[in-house]
């Protein structure tokens, strides 16, 4: 999953110096959650993720990999991490 979830976003990230650090997909409860962890240079901040998600969001809508319905989880890393 890790590996499709890094190709279907490729460099789309790159005007915004962020970078897909990991993936994971979970179930917890009845909710289903795929996790993208993005990683920069600089510290991430709420507005870095809401303009990622607004990129990642369609991307992974269009390319549609997962047939089950489930949330998207986008993230910074801590640079404590």
């Amino acid at each position: 999953m890790e590996e499709k979830v890094k190709k279907i976003i490729g460099n789309s990230l790159d005007n915004l110096g962020l970078w897909v650090d990991s993936v994971t997909y979970e179930k917890e409860g009845n909710t289903n959650y795929l996790r993208i962890c993005l990683d920069s240079k600089d510290v991430i901040n709420v507005e870095r993720i809401v303009e990622a998600t607004h990129i990642i969001n369609p991307l992974m809508d269009k390319e549609d990999i997962i047939n089950e319905e489930y949330i998207l989880d986008i993230y910074g890393k801590s640079k404590g991490d």
